[in-house]
């Protein structure tokens, strides 16, 4: 019954676009205490969020849930081939990420074919804090760190992990300015990467895609490029996938 009732309450904010818990019992026939509390449990679980003069409306978790038709092979298939072209060209790793749940996930890698050497950064779960591609969907979906406990240090993985909350929200801002997240040696030692997120909003934001490869090969002014680099397809694939395209990418210098 609770479920079926939390389900009506969305369907009329859906179709409403936006609704008081007075506009909600009119067209429910909920007590108003019922639906008040239904709609509070709801804005706690992100699936509504408050509005001006006590609205509510879809919350982004539920239109996360919504727009994220695309299951992971249709991802892989739709951007593997900008990947494998990048990874030939530039002689690196290229990986796709996701958001998935609380947490980022890298689902796909494409490798280059010429026979250079390159560094896999392997398939799975990454810390939110130590992985450029992690760091970059967490630059754009701030809620993702809102929600945890901020009075416990950060796991290092090495001595360069950002370990205070402060320096990753400094780090994160700076994310946001320059569109690409980087990770030098925080999560592994001799290792770095750079990533993007496909648009700074919506679906495109809960994915990232980037490349890793060694401190040696990845010095400074490499990092600079390949992360312009990396923006521009971010921008591109967002546009082709229809989820619309990010801010403009940025002029290399």
């Amino acid at each position: 019954m609770h479920l079926d009732r939390m389900t009506l309450i969305l369907e009329i904010v859906g179709q409403t676009g936006e609704a008081t818990v007075a506009e909600i019992c009119g067209q429910s026939d909920l007590p108003k205490a019922s639906a008040y509390r239904i709609v509070q449990d709801l804005v706690g679980a992100g699936l509504l969020e408050p509005m001006t003069k006590g609205r509510f409306a879809i919350g982004g978790r539920l239109k996360r849930i919504v727009l994220s038709e695309q299951s992971d092979r249709s991802l892989i298939d739709l951007i593997g081939p900008a990947l494998k072209r990048a990874a030939t060209e530039h002689g690196a790793a290229f990986f796709l990420s996701r958001l998935r749940g609380r947490g980022v996930e890298i689902i796909h890698v494409e490798t280059p074919d010429t026979g250079v050497s390159f560094l896999h950064p392997g398939l799975g779960r990454r810390p939110l804090h130590a992985c450029s591609c992690s760091k970059a969907v967490a630059a754009f979906s701030p809620d993702l760190l809102r929600d945890r406990r901020l009075d416990t240090q950060l796991k290092a993985y090495t001595e360069f992990t950002l370990v205070r909350h402060e320096d990753l929200e400094a780090e994160l801002a700076a994310i946001r300015q320059r569109g690409y997240a980087e990770c030098v040696e925080e999560i592994e030692r001799g290792m770095c990467s750079v990533a993007a997120t496909l648009s700074q909003s919506g679906p495109g934001a809960t994915i990232s895609i980037g490349a890793t490869g060694s401190t040696r090969v990845f010095t400074p002014a490499f990092r600079e490029t390949l992360g312009r680099d990396v923006v521009r397809m971010a921008h591109e694939l967002s546009a082709v996938s229809g989820w619309g395209a990010s801010e403009p990418a940025p002029k290399s210098a």
